[in-house]
C-alpha cells in the first residue's frame, strides 16, 4: 500500500487558484498534481457537475489522490495534456493550472537525486518509466551535448570547461553519485558560490533528463486548443526559462519571434493578459523556501 507523502505547501495557492475564475459547474485541469494542494483548492469552488482532472507523471504522487467522483487523477506527463483529455471524452476545458518545477517532496527524498543536499545516485527522473537518467546524461552524452545543456539550461558561462573536465574524469573512471558528480567539478564551485552554482548544474542536468523545457512547450501549445473561449491558464515558474516561455506564449501565442502584423500594423494574440506578473510575499518565502523564485502568470483565451 502507498503511503501518503508530505508535499508541503503549494506556492501562491489562493492566487493561482483565484486566476482561474472557477465555475462551480466548469471543468479544470491540474497539470502538476503532486500532493494535490492545488487541486483541493479548485474542488472547493466547484459545484455537484463540476470535474477536475489532474496530471502527474510521478509515481509517488499518486498517493495523494483525491477521493471524489468529481476528481480524475492521470498518470502522465503533462505534454500528453490533449490526448489524455480526450482519452476521457473531454474536448474543451475552462481553465488550466500548471505549478512547474520540481516538488518540495521531490527535493526531500534524498534517492530521487534532485537536491544539492544529499550523496544519492544519479538519477532526477520525475517518472521511473523515463529511460534517461541524471547517470546516462554524465556519462554518455558528447562534450558538445553537454556544453549546450549546461549553457542553455543552467545558464553557465563556463558550460565548456565544465563539460570538458566532465568527459576527462569519466574517461578514467565513471561518476556514479553525487559525491563523485562534485568531486569532479570541485573547482568550480568556489566556497562562497557554491550552493548556487551546483543548483545551476542540477537545474540544468534535471531539465534535460526531463526534457522539461520540450514539454513545457508542447503543454502551453495544447493549452490553447483544449482551452474554451474565456478559459483561463494559470501559470507558476521558478526559473527564467520556464517564465520566457510562459511569458511569451501568453502574450503573442509564440516562444520566438514576433507574430506577423496586417497592414495596419496589428497583429492578433490568442491570450489576453489577466493579472501583472504576481509573486509571493516575504511572508510566504518566510513560511515556504521553495516560493522565493515563484512567478505567476494569469492568461484568458480570446
Amino acid at each position: 500500500m502507498m503511503m501518503k507523502m508530505e508535499y508541503h505547501n503549494p506556492v501562491l495557492l489562493k492566487e493561482t487558484v483565484g486566476g482561474l475564475a472557477i465555475k462551480p459547474d466548469g471543468v479544470y485541469v491540474d497539470v502538476t498534481f503532486g500532493g494535490g494542494g492545488h487541486s483541493r483548492e479548485i474542488m472547493k469552488h466547484l459545484g455537484t457537475k463540476g470535474k477536475l482532472f489532474a496530471f502527474d507523471q510521478d509515481e509517488d504522487a499518486q498517493a495523494n489522490v483525491i477521493d471524489d467522483e468529481r476528481f480524475v487523477l492521470i498518470p502522465e506527463n503533462f505534454r500528453f495534456l490533449k490526448r489524455y483529455l480526450r482519452f476521457h471524452g473531454v474536448k474543451a476545458v475552462d481553465g488550466i493550472l500548471g505549478d512547474l518545477g520540481v516538488s518540495s517532496h521531490q527535493f526531500d527524498v534524498a534517492e530521487r537525486g534532485f537536491s544539492t543536499r544529499f550523496e544519492a545516485e544519479l538519477d532526477m527522473r520525475m517518472s521511473k518509466k523515463n529511460d534517461v537518467s541524471a547517470y546516462s546524461v554524465i556519462n554518455e552524452y558528447e562534450e558538445a551535448q553537454l556544453k549546450k545543456m549546461f549553457f542553455d539550461y543552467g545558464e553557465l558561462k563556463n558550460a565548456g570547461a565544465i563539460a570538458n573536465t566532465i568527459v576527462t574524469a569519466r574517461a578514467e573512471k565513471e561518476i556514479r553519485n553525487s559525491e563523485e558528480l562534485k568531486s569532479v567539478l570541485s573547482r568550480f564551485l568556489p566556497a562562497h558560490r557554491s550552493n548556487k552554482i551546483l543548483a545551476q548544474m542540477y537545474q540544468a542536468i534535471r531539465i534535460e533528463v526531463n526534457q522539461e523545457i520540450d514539454a513545457l512547450k508542447e503543454f502551453l501549445l495544447q493549452s490553447l486548443d483544449v482551452l474554451k473561449p474565456g478559459g483561463r491558464l494559470s501559470v507558476i515558474s521558478y526559473h527564467s526559462l520556464e517564465d520566457r516561455l510562459v511569458k511569451r506564449y501568453m502574450r503573442n501565442g509564440m516562444f520566438e519571434g514576433e507574430p506577423e502584423r496586417d497592414l495596419y500594423g496589428n497583429f492578433e494574440v490568442p491570450f489576453k493578459s489577466i493579472e501583472k506578473l504576481i509573486m509571493p510575499t516575504d511572508e510566504e518565502i518566510a513560511i515556504n523556501n521553495r516560493a522565493r523564485s515563484a512567478r505567476l502568470r494569469v492568461a484568458e483565451k480570446k
